[in-house]
């Protein structure tokens, strides 16, 4: 967990003089989603309090409400550890994507849309291609779904859909082969984008549902060989 540390002391910054748990889960959270923290990863409480000073209490509090996010899993006389989903967890992530993203498409007004955060998603996924940067690819995958939710202009989905989105990384990060899952995605990202902006969001829907489907098939092969039903592969 060293490499993962020393990272993690560099937002202490980040803490200024609000070191408050929300703050903390914060930047939990999105070192949970870059992968520092792997899933099946224990969370030492005196080495991550120490790396970002904070107290035990807080800590413990940051942890308690990424765990009611379901990024953590408390194990009784063993610790916290970053969660293993199963792949029940997984379909439902996807059931819930389909619901709201769909939906939010479907809800679109008359064009023209903002489409410029869509826009630079798929740029960024495009550039992280090129390089050979295939997590990173995934990242701006990630961008580009939650840039569509955005969408709706509505802050309570917003924020559902950051936490399905944070559980979803769990998924990517156990995939042996990133360059295969996100690939194929780019240019359907593409597509979406270019049905939105001729205003046909019918299209855009039709697209999207599809491409969901596919995509749940696509990374429940993946994750059912890499750790099984019930994620017991990774505990």
């Amino acid at each position: 967990m060293a490499e993962q540390l020393t990272g993690l002391a560099d937002d202490r910054a980040l803490l200024g003089r609000t070191s408050t748990a929300e703050r903390v889960s914060d930047i939990l959270r999105t070192r949970i989603a870059e992968g520092y923290f792997p899933p099946g990863t224990r969370l030492s409480e005196d080495s991550i309090g120490g790396a970002l000073g904070v107290s035990r209490n807080t800590l413990r509090e940051a942890f308690r409400l990424l765990t009611h996010e379901r990024l953590l899993v408390h194990e009784l006389n063993r610790g916290v550890f970053v969660r293993v989903l199963t792949v029940e967890d997984v379909e439902d992530i996807y059931r819930t994507r389909s619901l709201v993203e769909c939906a939010v498409v479907r809800g679109l007004g008359e064009a023209p849309y903002g489409l410029e955060d869509l826009e630079e998603a798929v740029g960024d996924g495009q550039r992280a291609a090129r390089e050979g940067d295939w997590n990173g690819v995934g990242t701006a995958n990630i961008h580009f779904h939650r840039e569509l939710v955005a969408l709706a202009g509505s802050d309570r989905t917003d924020e559902l859909m950051r936490s399905v989105f944070a559980e979803l990384r769990l998924a990517f990060h156990v995939v042996d082969d990133p360059r295969r899952l996100h690939e194929p995605y780019l240019v359907r990202n593409q597509e979406i984008l270019q049905a939105l902006q001729g205003g046909d969001r019918d299209k855009a829907e039709r697209l999207l549902a599809v491409y969901l489907d596919d995509s749940l098939r696509r990374v429940v092969e993946v994750y059912r060989r890499r750790v099984g039903e019930d994620g017991a592969g990774l505990g």
